[in-house]
């Protein structure tokens, strides 16, 4: 399958890049060591139109196919040395911007989609609990029906953009006895509802610019009207939006790993040891080419599920082998960097180290690296 670049994604990946080196990378040192959001920088992105990337026009988007938004994320993980605030952008996007553009009704699309993709609202994901991160089956979160309103209790942790968000996608158990599939609900949710509040911040080892949180629902009330899909649809709204995370989340990962590989490349043949570049050194040039070797196939896979995101049922095998490949591709890739610039490689005004940071998160956000392989197997019939 030939994935070159037509000439409106060729235009699109530059214009993203250009953008993203002039005004996301300038200040990203200070701000990862403040863990400081930046909200002006956030709506910068919206202007550009990176928060609604596939959403039809209609609804504010820039109404990208798949595969396109993958191109346009790479551009984004490329250009932009900001980690946490791609992170960021694609946590709101991929989880929750999509999932009410697939499922919402005609009222929802309206009232949400044109400030999430301006980015003039802030979407959280609310799925991940204390004690069920990867296993769903264990949610404590509940929505009792109480007439024409559902009744919620319970606490979402690890809830990227949590801190800073206005309206969260969350997911409840509305049916106990039917399990993930058929006995949970998603919900919109929006900031300043009754018995919704924000708890912990949590502070981490990378992608600090992106905040993260603790969400508490204590006895709130939400109409009918909130639910998301169907009541009991909760599981395949999940399961979907996932399948985008991991076909497109990581299409950011291929532009930081081609960055990287070029600012080794460049270094190495700058930087002389015993009287000569250390590329000329075998174990320098070869850890370099491993670095092509990872970037070149980690592009063909995601490029590849990304496209069949529109086109195909069987996408959450090639979405789980993609998430697992190029996220450890990507700490392979950040881990071989620093090793090519020795002790510069360590140092705060390189970027390496916190790219290596950065890299660590993406073996468990998504569905852990682990859940991956659980995921590959059932594929396989183990």
């Amino acid at each position: 399958m030939d994935f070159s670049l037509s000439e409106d994604q060729r235009i699109l990946r530059d214009e993203i890049i250009r953008f993203a080196r002039k005004e996301l990378s300038p200040g990203v040192v200070e701000r990862d060591e403040q863990h400081a959001f930046s909200k002006e920088l956030w709506l910068k992105c919206g202007d550009m139109g990176l928060q609604g990337l596939p959403v039809p026009q209609d609804y504010g988007g820039a109404g990208l196919d798949s595969l396109s938004t993958a191109i346009a994320l790479e551009a984004l993980g490329y250009g932009s040395a900001d980690g946490g605030l791609t992170f960021a952008i694609c946590a709101h996007l991929l989880a929750c911007v999509v999932p009410i553009w697939k499922h919402g009704t005609d009222e929802q699309k309206k009232r949400y989609l044109p400030q999430l993709c301006s980015g003039r609202m802030i979407a959280v994901n609310a799925m991940t609990e204390s004690e069920s991160g990867s296993d769903a089956f264990a949610m404590k979160t509940r929505a009792e029906r109480d007439g024409d309103e559902f009744i919620i209790n319970g606490t979402k942790t690890f809830s990227s953009n949590g801190p800073i968000a206005n309206v969260a996608v969350l997911y409840a158990r509305t049916d106990p006895s039917k399990g993930y599939l058929g006995g949970v609900t998603a919900f919109i949710v929006e900031e300043g509802t009754p018995g919704f509040s924000k708890g912990q911040v949590f502070k981490k080892m990378g992608l600090r610019t992106c905040p993260i949180g603790e969400l508490v629902f204590e006895n709130m009330r939400l109409p009918a009207s909130a639910v998301l899909g169907t009541v009991g649809g909760g599981g395949p709204i999940f399961n979907q939006s996932m399948e985008w995370e991991r076909a497109c989340l990581v299409a950011a990962h291929l532009g930081t790993m081609e960055r990287i590989l070029e600012e080794a490349v460049e270094f190495a043949r700058t930087r002389k040891s015993f009287g000569k570049p250390i590329s000329q050194y075998q174990a320098v040039s070869h850890r370099i080419a491993d670095m092509k070797v990872r970037l070149e196939a980690a592009k063909l896979l995601t490029y590849r599920t990304a496209s069949r995101l529109e086109s195909s049922k069987a996408v959450g095998f090639d979405a789980a082998i993609t998430k697992l490949f190029v996220s450890e591709s990507l700490v392979e890739t950040a881990l071989d960097a620093v090793r090519v610039f020795g002790g510069y490689g360590v140092m705060a005004e390189y970027g390496l180290e916190r790219a290596l940071r950065d890299s660590i998160a993406g073996t468990i956000y998504s569905g852990t690296n682990d859940m991956q392989r659980n995921i590959i197997a059932r594929w396989l019939g183990l």
